[in-house]
């Protein structure tokens, strides 16, 4: 089976399975080799999804912030170990330089991120802070540095927004501008844009629309209740996010890497270095990834160097990969929040594989892996609140039944609450739809993540 059949039978089987709602395209030697559109770009199922259709990009913008930066770096009106305070002596952290940031190591404070400020803001004032403001917003909060710079890798929007500012400050335009004069229209680029469509309306009406689920239904997420005050309120941000584009401009970006329409190939092997820590180590997180200048940084022992980046918000999952020693590229975006994550994992899992040449496996939902007609007799002996463990991330408060079915109260990681049905896949083994939990019950008790719950 050809490389386009398989992306393409997986990308329909997922979108049934609610894993899928986006575009994808892939290319080698600059050709395309599949590509295609499912679902709808609107919450209301009117707008069919098309292939030109334009999505937000999320944290791939990271890499034009990085390539910004490197511009100025040329035009020798920055060097990268110049410390942030050269340019704004009110930052408040010491030592802190322009390759900290880029890189993820300044020592941000822990408690310090965007959703901190911007959704106070937007709740109370009804207003959306513009990026100028992080810089007051950082001094206001009083909050000591999380570590010393250079001493640990930790991811923060909060960086390249400062990096935004810097570009702004040193070119003498907006940063919006700059991109699109410097960045985009050298490399073809022709319906992206950096936008603030929450704040200033939506320059297309191609533009889909980031959706998330309440309950059964998808309602757009700068409307939803529980993700509006984040989505709305940063959406004044620059540098982490707000470029807005299509899957062939992304494919003209990768053209013009490696035609050098816009970085050199010098400039590019500079972006892609991994970050080295004061220790002398180089940072790799748990997949053996390091990170550059807005890429996250991979040598795959068969196909060379890879370099990529993910985006994210809510209702939204982005991809861009670029192979630097063999001439692919892998580009996938996704505007639906996805109803099932064991579907979600196995349809990313199968289309990396069919990339790398791989056969990919089939897309997997929960339904899949259930058992058929379980015994139901013990399950009401389940039901019952939930001793909550000191030392977890996630918290089972109560499980109960509904409508002949096992249902569990939770929290998550950050505090908030959440229902969710409990699906039979072993005799008294249970998982969800949201996520990777398996629930063991046993007797008087619960067991998940290698933690033993009591019943009260």
């Amino acid at each position: 089976m050809d490389k386009h059949t398989m992306m393409d039978n997986l990308a329909r089987e997922a979108n049934k399975k609610g894993a899928f709602n986006g575009v994808w395209l892939y290319a080698e030697n600059g050709g395309i080799i599949s590509k295609g559109a499912c679902g709808f770009r609107d919450a209301e199922n009117k707008f069919p999804m098309e292939e030109d259709t334009i999505f937000e990009m999320a944290s791939i913008t990271k890499m034009f912030t990085g390539t910004a930066v490197m511009l100025l770096v040329r035009e020798g009106k920055l060097d990268l170990d110049d410390e942030y305070r050269k340019y704004y002596p009110d930052y408040p952290y010491a030592g802190v330089t322009v390759r900290h940031l880029l890189t993820h190591t300044s020592g941000m404070p822990d408690d310090f991120s965007i959703d901190a400020w911007v959704c106070p803001v937007w709740e109370n004032e009804k207003r959306i802070p513009p990026c100028s403001e992080v810089l007051r917003f950082i001094r206001e909060s009083g909050e000591e540095a999380s570590h010393a710079p250079g001493e640990t890798f930790r991811y923060t929007d909060v960086g390249y927004c400062l990096l935004a500012d810097l570009v702004e400050k040193l070119s003498g335009v907006g940063f919006e501008d700059f991109v699109k004069k410097n960045i985009l229209e050298p490399a073809g680029m022709k319906d992206s844009g950096i936008y603030h469509t929450r704040r200033d309306g939506r320059p297309s009406d191609r533009i889909a629309r980031n959706m998330v689920l309440e309950g059964d239904v998808y309602v757009p997420s700068d409307v939803s209740e529980d993700t509006a005050p984040y989505v709305v309120g940063s959406d004044g941000m620059n540098g982490c996010d707000y470029l807005y584009t299509t899957i062939f401009d992304m494919l003209a970006w990768d053209r013009a890497l490696r035609e050098e329409k816009v970085l050199t190939l010098e400039e590019q092997k500079i972006a892609y270095t991994p970050v080295k820590l004061t220790s002398g180590e180089d940072y790799a997180d748990e997949d053996g990834e390091g990170y550059g200048f807005g890429w996250g940084v991979a040598n795959d022992e068969e196909h060379g160097l890879i370099v990529s980046h993910s985006g994210g918000m809510p209702g939204l999952e982005t991809w861009f990969e670029h192979y630097v020693d063999e001439d692919r590229t892998f580009i996938i975006f996704g505007c639906r929040e996805y109803s099932d994550v064991r579907a979600f994992l196995s349809f990313w899992k199968g289309m990396k594989a069919v990339v790398k040449g791989e056969e990919p496996g089939p897309i997997e939902s929960i339904e899949d892996n259930v058992v058929r007609d379980p015994d139901k007799s013990k399950w009401e002996s389940y039901c019952g609140k939930y001793e909550h463990p000191e030392k977890s991330d996630f918290i089972v408060d109560e499980v109960y039944m509904k409508d002949g079915e096992l249902y569990a109260d939770a929290i998550d990681d950050e505090g908030d609450g959440l229902s969710f049905r409990l699906f039979p896949i072993g005799e008294n083994e249970f998982g969800r739809k949201g996520g990777m939990l398996r629930l063991s019950f046993g007797d008087g008790c619960l067991s998940f993540d290698g933690i033993t719950c009591k019943k009260l």
